[in-house]
């Protein structure tokens, strides 16, 4: 087992860079370890088809996720014929996460277009998206609010991720490849900056795990999402 000389209970060292590319209104480079995701917000003056923009009281922000080619120690095919299972699910999940932490009815009739790509993989790279992104999104609607495109700053809460498991017996925080690979138990935890939690996925690869093990988890995961969202905290201090 690898844990790189951490801790049990410790991140990877992380870090995040905010407006790393101009063009994007919002965008964020993550960097978890040996895993990076740049992350970009881009704004489309219109609803997606199945919102009736004339009765609509709301935006909508949809997100995308992919992993670039040289992102794996092999080359990853693009998806060219659109997301597949792993790909869809992942996307799903960043973009619940994010509406969770935004209050759409204050940004008008607009689609809020979230992008991860992937350019280094080496574990946790859905969560990474989901803690980079919320900085890009914030990013995004500061400048909304700064042009006047928006009166109200819809931002309710700050949005962050973690991965957990257990391997060999042993509660893990920040799973990286190896230890993903190896776990027992892959857990990935969604929390807002209030202690709240937005979404849980918990899975026994092939094992069971008890409800003692399940709190350890999750204890993990607050200690590790309280450290991300200060990172978070401080790019906007």
């Amino acid at each position: 087992m690898s844990r790189e000389n951490r801790a049990n209970d410790e991140l990877r060292a992380t870090s995040i860079k905010p407006d790393h590319l101009e063009n994007p209104r919002g965008s964020a480079l993550i960097e978890t370890g040996k895993t990076k995701v740049i992350c970009t917000v881009m704004v489309e003056e219109s609803l997606p088809p199945w919102i009736d923009e004339e009765e609509a009281d709301h935006g909508w922000l949809t997100a995308k996720y992919g992993m670039l080619p040289g992102s794996g120690e092999e080359r990853i095919r693009r998806e060219r014929r659109g997301a597949k299972g792993r790909t869809k699910e992942i996307q799903r999940l960043i973009g619940r996460s994010l509406r969770a932490g935004i209050d759409l009815s204050k940004i008008g009739p607009r689609t809020l277009w979230i992008d991860c790509d992937v350019l280094q993989a080496d574990g946790g790279t859905r969560t990474a998206s989901i803690t980079g992104a919320w900085v890009a999104l914030k990013l995004t609607v500061e400048d909304m609010l700064e042009k006047e495109q928006i009166d109200e700053d819809p931002m309710d809460r700050q949005v962050a991720a973690t991965s957990v498991g257990v391997v060999e017996d042993e509660e893990l925080l920040d799973l990286c490849y190896e230890d993903d690979r190896d776990a027992d138990v892959d857990m990935n935890v969604v929390m807002d900056d209030r202690g709240n939690f937005i979404e849980v996925q918990a899975t026994g690869e092939e094992a069971v795990f008890t409800r003692d093990q399940h709190d350890k988890l999750l204890d993990l995961a607050e200690k590790g999402i309280d450290e991300l969202t200060g990172i978070q905290k401080s790019l906007f201090e």
